[in-house]
């Protein structure tokens, strides 16, 4: 993940992050061997840190995209590596839980029951799998540029419930959420850091509509999963 406008792993979170954390029970964190798929620039591993995990392991497809966590994330009990979600650079049954947020829909196309079966085979008997991935709704499609432009993939409950059952997971939650303004901050997103090189305009009258947002019933942006390991 290319940081073009210096930011920094934070614990002040807002939105699809937030709720991200909120999704997540205490005792799948707490004093449990953690892998986080996609870890971006670190906010993850800041929250589980504060939660009390034994170990949480980051992982990105390449040392460039590491650069932003490894420089500001110093805590024995995290580290990092470079690995695909398609062939996880780890043996059996190593992790207690596994996270892998907005990850899904960056996979080659077709590769996604892959990244099931290696996380089945990472995790733990008894062992959880929390990701979330854009949902299948005609207004999550319209509203996303990347969809228009690079075929953004977005998914629909009934196809995520074939792959993980495939897969040997059953499904303890699984929820939809977000609205207009995480479309509107997507978009507010793309064009401030990409075209201006800086911070997202309006930020904190976004981060305030899309906090509100993730706290009602329903959504139709972005689904979230728990999914267990099948024995």
């Amino acid at each position: 993940m290319r940081n073009i406008i210096e930011e920094r792993p934070t614990d002040d979170l807002h939105g699809r992050a937030l709720y991200n954390t909120r999704f997540v029970d205490d005792a799948d964190i707490e004093g449990k061997s953690l892998l986080d798929i996609g870890c971006g620039f670190g906010w993850f591993e800041l929250d589980a840190l504060s939660r009390g995990c034994t170990e949480i392991m980051g992982m990105e497809i390449s040392e460039k995209d590491l650069q932003t966590a490894k420089k500001y994330i110093h805590d024995p009990r995290v580290s990092f590596k470079i690995g695909s979600a398609e062939k996880l650079p780890f043996d059996d049954d190593v992790f207690n839980t596994v996270f892998a947020w907005e990850v899904l829909e960056h996979l080659p196309a077709g590769k996604e029951e892959k990244m099931f079966t290696e996380v089945r085979r990472v995790l733990k008997k008894g062992g959880v799998f929390y990701l979330s991935t854009p949902f299948d709704s005609w207004m999550s499609k319209i509203f996303d540029p990347a969809w228009w432009l690079i075929g953004h993939r977005h998914y629909s409950k009934e196809r995520l419930l074939d792959i993980i059952t495939k897969s040997g997971f059953i499904v303890d939650d699984v929820i939809v959420k977000g609205g207009m303004w995480e479309m509107v901050g997507i978009n507010d997103l793309y064009i401030a850091k990409w075209i201006f090189h800086r911070r997202p305009f309006f930020e904190d009258l976004i981060n305030k509509k899309q906090n509100k947002e993730y706290a009602a019933a329903k959504g139709f942006t972005n689904i979230f999963l728990k999914i267990r390991r099948v024995d």
